[in-house]
């Protein structure tokens, strides 16, 4: 099945439900074989590069304690309740069960002691060095800010982000889970729901724009945490322009023949190694 994008940056993506056709991975990035050579390698692109796109996934915030959604141990792997994880955090039904999904989201999808780790660490600390960083994320953690990245776009939204669902008013985090019977707005007695993309609505397009032009101004482009099996958000990373491509990913991807720097590892790992060969740890 093939689906065609446009957006306001006048560009059009065509892409296949069951894979995506990339350039070929050149043949500076086939000869670096060992990975210090590939780490050193990487970071005199990382001090060549004036702008750097970051594109992330779940798989960035499990080091934080955070967990994944399709891996074995992953939050789709278990039940809850009598129902499939996918089924909860899906808008149908929030509407029909939101007893069940707050529950659920409170137990499951909220980590309040989550903190960020070497990974987001690393991108903020090379925007503090001056770099030009845009991060478009899949996550609705916050970590990326926490760590105190300023140019974030956050394709699902935010768990600390909360809306009435009549009046629109804004409620954070903390308001949301107060101990008590559903989430409701003292000012009209609607539910608060969280700003979070749930499966059966749509991402936001201005966001969708955001994210485009990040990847397509960028000279330098992460893919950090991601099977990239996730669309459309995960064919976002076709409208990439600069010139070169950083995977790191724990499991391999369709990316990686395409990427000229391939880490199959922890992500705070890596980034440890970087960002300490960088000067910035």
């Amino acid at each position: 099945m093939t689906q065609a994008l446009s957006v306001k940056t006048g560009l059009t993506l065509n892409f296949s439900f069951y894979g995506l056709k990339y350039r070929q991975k050149n043949q500076w990035g086939e000869l670096i074989k060992n990975h210090r050579g590939k780490i050193e390698s990487l970071c005199k692109t990382i001090k060549e590069s004036r702008s750097i796109c970051v594109f992330t996934g779940a798989g960035i915030s499990v080091p934080s304690g955070i967990p994944d959604f399709r891996s074995a141990t992953g939050l789709y792997a278990t039940e809850y309740g009598g129902f499939r994880p996918e089924e909860i955090i899906s808008r149908s039904f929030f509407d029909k069960r939101p007893e069940v999904f707050y529950r659920f989201y409170e137990e499951k999808i909220i980590f309040r002691d989550a903190k960020p780790n070497d990974a987001h660490q690393l991108f903020a600390a090379l925007e503090k060095a001056g770099k030009q960083v845009s991060v478009v994320t899949q996550n609705i953690d916050g970590l990326h800010e926490a760590a105190g990245n300023k140019n974030i776009v956050e394709l699902h939204g935010s768990v600390h982000r909360n809306y009435c669902m009549e009046c629109n008013t804004f409620y954070s985090l903390d308001e949301l889970l107060k101990p008590g019977d559903l989430p409701r707005c003292p000012k009209d007695g609607a539910l608060i729901k969280p700003d979070v993309v749930l499966y059966e609505e749509s991402l936001d397009n201005e966001i969708i724009n955001e994210a485009l032009k990040a990847l397509a101004s960028a000279q330098l482009l992460f893919v950090v945490g991601t099977s990239l099996t996730v669309y459309p958000a995960a064919s976002f990373v076709e409208y990439f322009r600069g010139k070169h491509r950083v995977l790191m990913n724990k499991s391999s991807t369709h990316f990686d023949g395409s990427a000229d720097y391939v880490f199959n590892d922890d992500a705070a790992k890596v980034a440890r190694e970087l960002g300490q060969l960088l000067n910035l740890f």
